[in-house]
This record gives structure tokens, sequence and C-alpha cells, in this order.
């Protein structure tokens, strides 16, 4: 059997971090997830898809994502029932995240304008471009460690690193040549 579910949306409003009785960390928390397709009014649409995380990885959400967040979820459904204040049985079916990713800089969260308190504008309205146009590869993240100096558990030697900016078919004029044997599939 396999049940894996991976998703990459943004918070709909700041996760709030509880403990259980026993003392285990836990966060519940919505993702808004676009679809690929737009309605039949060219608006692309999104699922709010609910999650949980628990222990460190609870208290690494709580601390560092906040609403509109971009982030990566790896996980696994789980379907739970239980009986309401009414008596009634509820259903509840959540994605419980074995793995969240933050997929942005925390400082473009932090410098991302306030709605006034409303939630983003995730189905309906104009297209939502989120990850498009916004190049948070590029920001450069100032930081006080002197560029001359190594930190202890990098080694000198540059040459075994890669700089992920330069483009290794920059210096290529014509087409790629690409044979079935450099496929991996």
């Amino acid at each position: 059997m396999i049940n894996r579910v991976v998703l990459v949306g943004r918070l709909t409003k700041d996760p709030e971090l509880k403990y259980t009785q026993s003392g285990i960390a836990v966060v519940r928390f919505t993702l808004a997830v676009n679809r690929t397709f737009t309605n039949q009014q060219g608006e692309r649409e999104a699922d709010f898809i609910n999650c949980v995380a628990w222990r460190k990885q609870a208290e690494n959400i709580a601390n560092f994502l906040r609403k509109g967040s971009l982030a990566g979820v790896d996980g696994r459904i789980q379907t739970s029932n239980f009986d309401g204040k009414d008596g009634q049985r509820v259903f509840m079916t959540e994605v419980v995240a074995d793995s969240v990713q933050f997929l942005e800089p925390r400082s473009a969260t932090q410098n991302r304008p306030e709605s006034g308190g409303q939630a983003p504008n995730y189905g309906g309205g104009a297209p939502n471009n989120f990850g498009g146009n916004q190049n948070y590869g590029n920001q450069h993240q100032q930081s006080n460690f002197n560029q001359n100096q190594q930190p202890s558990f990098q080694q000198p030697n540059e040459q075994n690193y890669t700089n992920t900016n330069d483009n290794p078919f920059a210096s290529n004029d014509g087409p790629i040549e690409v044979t079935d044997d450099d496929l991996p599939f």
C-alpha cells in the first residue's frame, strides 16, 4: 500500500503551536495549493489542505513560518472521526507532515506587506502568481561573517565547490546534443 502526499503551497494563517498533556509539540496549519488549471472565468482556484506536524518539526514550523509563507510538505493522509458537540459523528482528513521544507528566505515573508488582517486571495479574483516573478533564489542575505575567515567545519579548498549561479551551457552557441543513453529513464 502507498499513502504519500507531496504539496507546495502557502500558509493561510500563522501556525499555532500547542502541546499535548504529555508535552509533545503539535502544530496544525492549512496550505493553500493552487490548482494547475483555471476555471471558466479564467481564474485560478486553490485547494485548502489541512496539515499537522509533531515534535521538533512542529516547533520549527511555528518559529519560522508565517501567514503567506511558501512551504513544501511531504507526508501522508490520515482520516479520523470523533463525536461532535451535538452528538453527530465528525470525520476529519488531514496530511500528517513527515517533512516540511521552507521554500523561501525568512526575509521574504517578513518583508511582505500585510493585507490589513485579511486572508490572502487564494481563490477567485486575479490568478495568483506564487513563485513566478519572485526571484528568491538570487537574493543575497547580509551576514556578519568575515569573507576572508573560513569557518572551522569548511575546508579552504574552493575547487571542490560549484557556484550555483554559473550556467554550464553559457559558452555553448548551438543546440545541446542529448542521446538516449544520457537520459535517466
